[in-house]
């Protein structure tokens, strides 16, 4: 089984329980995690999260700000404005 097919077979509740494992580093059954079954796990979420999972809803989401263009309220952007300087 490759990386892939392993990904396309996890399932909620296996997602759900690497989830767990790497916040608390443990598995279910109390053992430690290892730093290499860590990184594992996480590379696992984040893949599965990019498959499955809306991304306002992923882990470490950070809406964007909204934007905000150079000059005030009603300005036209394209338009020529002098320099403030302070």
């Amino acid at each position: 089984m490759n990386y892939q097919d392993l990904l396309k077979s996890l399932t909620p509740d296996i997602y759900n329980r690497l989830k767990s494992a790497v916040e608390l580093g443990k598995w279910p059954d109390g053992r430690a995690l290892t730093p290499e079954q860590r990184q594992q796990c996480i590379e696992a979420v984040i893949a599965y999260e990019h498959q499955n999972i809306a991304p306002e809803e992923r882990t470490g989401y950070i809406p964007p700000k909204p934007h905000t263009h150079c000059g005030g309220e009603g300005e036209v952007a394209d338009a020529e404005q002098p320099v403030k300087w302070r």
